[in-house]
């Protein structure tokens, strides 16, 4: 049976961040269902470099990840693999993280955001990022139509499924449980996210 070193209940809406050593696991499971989860990572104690979605799909040569690929920085830098996923595997590495413009395009100002999520979620370490990162949107469902168009459907993901990923540095991972509650990308409403830091999956 895996332990738990650290779990973290990120709540519906808001943003968590953890310290996670070289060679740990961090596991990212959705409680309820149907809950899309922005990913973002940082290594050391530092934020300039980060997880960088468009250099992981160069790397990988694919628009979506899958077990036992790499998660490169903007230096290239291998900073997470991911290890398992008990999920119907729809993660997406294309839509940028939502802040207040895209609520105040949506008519709805003061709408929590995964942006202002990560920006608080870091202030709690002592962290502050220049950018918010593309993050990478675990159990987001965005497929690619053949003229190109991009859809968000809402997440496919059952109660208990989860990600997980192995941490190739030693790094600051944040995650946000979305908080976008103006179209059906979370099923019926927003739900908690667990962020576990795990010392082996045995």
């Amino acid at each position: 049976m895996t332990a738990t070193t650290q779990r973290t209940i990120v709540p519906a809406r808001a943003g968590r961040a953890v310290r996670v050593a070289r060679g740990q696991f961090v596991r990212v499971t959705d409680l309820a269902g149907q809950q899309v989860g922005d990913l973002f990572a940082f290594p050391g104690g530092q934020t300039t470099e980060h997880l960088s979605a468009s250099h992981t799909r160069l790397t990988t040569g694919k628009l979506f990840p899958a077990v036992g690929e790499t998660f490169v920085t903007t230096e290239r830098r291998p900073i997470l693999t991911l290890v398992e996923d008990t999920s119907p595997g729809y993660h997406d590495l294309l839509m940028a993280a939502c802040d207040r413009a895209r609520y105040d395009l949506l008519g709805a100002p003061d709408h929590p955001s995964c942006a202002d999520n990560l920006t608080g979620a870091l202030a709690e370490l002592g962290l502050a990022t220049p950018v918010v990162p593309q993050p990478v949107n675990v159990f987001m469902r965005v497929p690619v139509a053949a003229d190109g168009t991009l859809e968000s459907l809402p997440a496919a993901t059952k109660p208990g499924d989860s990600i997980t990923f192995r941490a190739d540095l030693d790094c600051v991972v944040a995650v946000s449980s979305c908080p976008q509650d103006l179209t059906l990308l979370n099923g019926p409403g927003p739900t908690d996210l667990a962020l576990d830091v795990l010392e082996d999956l045995r």
